[in-house]
């Protein structure tokens, strides 16, 4: 018998729904990550729960349609991660007509719910706040509701809600091969340790490297794919409206300035070929000048590259289509022969569908072994038990609950954590009940938590994907940080599941990968 019915090989945002979505039908998984949950691609999408509008241009109706179907159901079970923000079109006269904008936005709000969000309007921004960062003459600007997703936390709570129901969640380990028979024998390396296990089915999510990794681990072909990157850029504050602006380029392109962490604002996408290592995806020159270029066209505060505080950039896998690419494009492909152990291969992909691409793939092998049925469309991740519009009610709970917390700092918890937010804050009554700071609001309580409940290993891990905290922290209190971690066992790796968080759970045996040719 297997070790497992169904082993994930990647720990990004395909891998991650992939393993809850099989875990939550019964089924025994094990998921294997070389990093953290989300370092690569899933860490740098434009963050945006959408039915793209640019889609509707492409006259992809149906895609918008379902698009907005899961961009409700993220409303309902995300809604600590996912929140609904208007968004603003200006009217530029060197681009789109303003019919044709007002014409899209009719039907995006028809292809959409109707209800939930409220529907697109036209604004007089020379009157309105959101026309204060605008330069003149622009005066129109056409507004419509959509979300904005803390992606890294997405991640790392559909694997956390993986893991509670049942998966084996393994980070820091490395599948450095797979044998393909009746059943799948996986060598990974764990710890410094060479460990097999067994699986009835194999699902490759490894994003970028999903190309080597059939090619060397799993000796496997792989249908035509190629590596987009896509590239963004945060800058300081440039507006003080809660709300994301659209921005028209001349080369058709829409360009998204939108709220980040608070201080900064986030700025893409610009997306093109990629060639070389994933593990090491920099944004080029070219690209950051023109995100500021596109940005300058609209904004009365210019900027410039020296001006952008960090860059953010990912690479993918997508089909190989003739003509024009797009980065939201998924592939997936599945193979089982007759004496052969099915194999997954998800790559690429947005944000917003996701959980429905996962839900797709994981049907693929319900004629192999039952399971239970689909599931993941109402159940909510941990700690998002409330109705999203609740959300500035579950932030006066915080604040009566702990009322040493700030307007902000619950915002941020609250916005993070929902309502497992007891399992860090407990019954602490002051601030210095929390153990040491790290600054920018950064705890000893909060840094703990994210070790032993969210597998951060690192300084990075916590400070660029589980918080945002690392852009207002200093190089001192950054270093700190890693120091403090270090010091109580961080870059442990290993297989946890839910039960067990001490690291010393074994996957499978110790044993020599046996070399067949």
């Amino acid at each position: 018998m297997a070790d497992y019915d169904l082993a994930v090989i990647g720990g990004g945002l395909n891998g991650a729904s992939l393993a809850r979505d099989a875990a939550g039908r019964g089924l025994r998984v094990i998921l294997v990550e070389q990093g953290d949950l989300g370092a690569a691609a899933s860490s740098a999408t434009s963050r945006l729960v959408h039915g793209d509008l640019a889609m509707l241009e492409r006259r992809g109706f149906l895609r918008v349609r379902a698009a907005l179907a899961e961009r409700d159901v993220w409303l309902k079970t995300a809604p600590h991660l996912v929140r609904p923000i208007r968004f603003a079109i200006p009217a530029h006269a060197n681009e789109r007509p303003p019919w044709r904008l007002r014409a899209g936005l009719w039907l995006y709000d028809r292809l959409g719910s109707g209800d939930r969000l409220a529907a697109a309007t036209t604004l007089d921004v020379t009157h309105h706040p959101l026309g204060n960062a605008l330069k003149r003459p622009i005066g129109t600007a056409f507004e419509y509701s959509d979300c904005l997703v803390d992606d890294s936390r997405l991640v790392v709570l559909t694997a956390r809600d993986a893991a509670e129901r049942g998966a084996t969640i393994c980070t820091g380990a490395r599948c450095v091969r797979a044998d393909r028979d009746h059943i799948w024998r996986i060598a990974l390396i764990d710890r410094g340790h060479r460990r097999i296990l067994t699986a009835r089915a194999l699902a490759n999510a490894t994003g970028a490297w999903s190309a080597s990794t059939a090619e060397t681990v799993l000796r496997q072909p792989l249908p035509k794919r190629v590596a987009r990157q896509v590239s963004q850029i945060i800058v300081p504050r440039l507006f003080d409206v809660d709300a994301v602006y659209v921005f028209q380029n001349p080369d058709g392109q829409l360009i998204f300035a939108s709220p980040y962490a608070r201080d900064f604002t986030l700025i893409g996408t610009v997306s093109h070929a990629f060639k070389g290592d994933p593990a090491v995806v920099t944004t080029p020159a070219p690209d950051v000048a023109y995100l500021c270029t596109a940005t300058n066209r609209y904004f009365r505060a210019e900027i410039q590259p020296a001006d952008v505080v960090r860059t953010i950039s990912g690479a993918n896998m997508v089909p190989a289509r003739k003509g024009r690419q797009t980065p939201l494009a998924a592939a997936m492909s599945f193979h089982a022969g007759r004496r052969l152990a099915p194999l997954l291969t998800v790559s690429g992909g947005d944000v917003t569908t996701a959980r429905r691409r996962a839900e797709r793939a994981i049907d693929r092998l319900t004629r192999f072994y039952p399971m239970a049925p689909r599931w993941t469309a109402s159940a909510p991740l941990p700690g998002g038990d409330f109705a999203w519009d609740r959300f500035d009610d579950q932030v006066d709970l915080a604040r009566e609950r702990w009322r040493f917390l700030t307007e902000t700092e619950a915002q941020r918890l609250v916005g993070a954590y929902g309502t497992r937010l007891a399992e860090i804050l407990g019954d602490a009554g002051t601030r210095a009940d929390l153990g040491r700071s790290f600054g920018a609001e950064l705890t000893e309580a909060e840094v703990r938590y994210l070790m032993t409940r969210e597998w951060a290993r690192f300084a990075d891990d916590i400070l660029w994907r589980r918080t945002k905290l690392g852009l207002t922290m200093t190089p001192a209190e950054r270093d700190a940080l890693e120091t403090f971690m270090a010091g109580i066992g961080n870059g442990s790796g290993g297989c946890f599941t839910d039960d067990d968080r001490s690291g010393d759970s074994e996957a499978g045996t110790v044993e020599p990968l046996p070399i067949r040719r």
